[in-house]
């Protein structure tokens, strides 16, 4: 059903350092970040089982919030491109002009609506809001970050991956972390 140019699974690359080495450590990463030029990481995993949802259920669209640089919305809105997708970005704080996360989900076809950070962290009582969103009927509503039941699945894929990647169990597995 998603049919983009994917990486997946998501290569190993092994990190050689004399330090390691001296330390008979095996260190790899698993390069999330090649999965997508620009829908890459826990970010495309936590977007693909939403968009299977929205293609499967003929939603209208998606929206979504975030904020000014918000990683989330510049991948939300690619994606969406990409798959055809409608998309809408509620922004926190005011529009900048220069601001280039916001300018490439523009560019990709994001609506954008500003709105206060008072707004923003009220969200689901934001009079406001809710006007905007009744706005954009039948659009799959998708929280900040995509954090989700949905995207929570997606993301429990890097962990199969990682053992039908790996022949024997690991010491230790470490992930970064943003927002969460």
């Amino acid at each position: 059903m998603i049919d983009i140019d994917l990486q997946i699974p998501s290569p190993i690359q092994r990190i050689q350092m004399s330090l390691l080495d001296d330390h008979g450590i095996e260190l790899y990463i698993k390069r999330e970040d090649l999965i997508h030029p620009t829908v890459s990481g826990n970010k495309w995993r936590k977007l693909k089982k939403n968009i299977e949802t929205i293609l499967n259920e003929k939603y209208s669209g998606i929206i979504t919030f975030g904020g000014a640089f918000s990683n989330h919305i510049y991948s939300t809105a690619a994606a969406a491109h990409l798959m055809g997708i409608q998309s809408v970005g509620i922004i926190r704080g005011e529009e900048d002009e220069q601001n280039p996360t916001l300018q490439f989900a523009k560019d990709k076809g994001m609506n954008l609506h500003f709105v206060s950070r008072s707004d923003y962290r009220q969200k689901e009582q934001s009079e406001s809001i809710q006007l905007l969103l009744k706005d954009y009927p039948n659009y799959w509503l998708l929280p900040e970050g995509g954090s989700n039941q949905l995207g929570l699945e997606g993301c429990y894929e890097v962990g199969e991956e990682l053992q039908r990647q790996f022949e024997s169990p690991v010491d230790y597995l470490i992930v970064s972390a943003g927002t969460g």
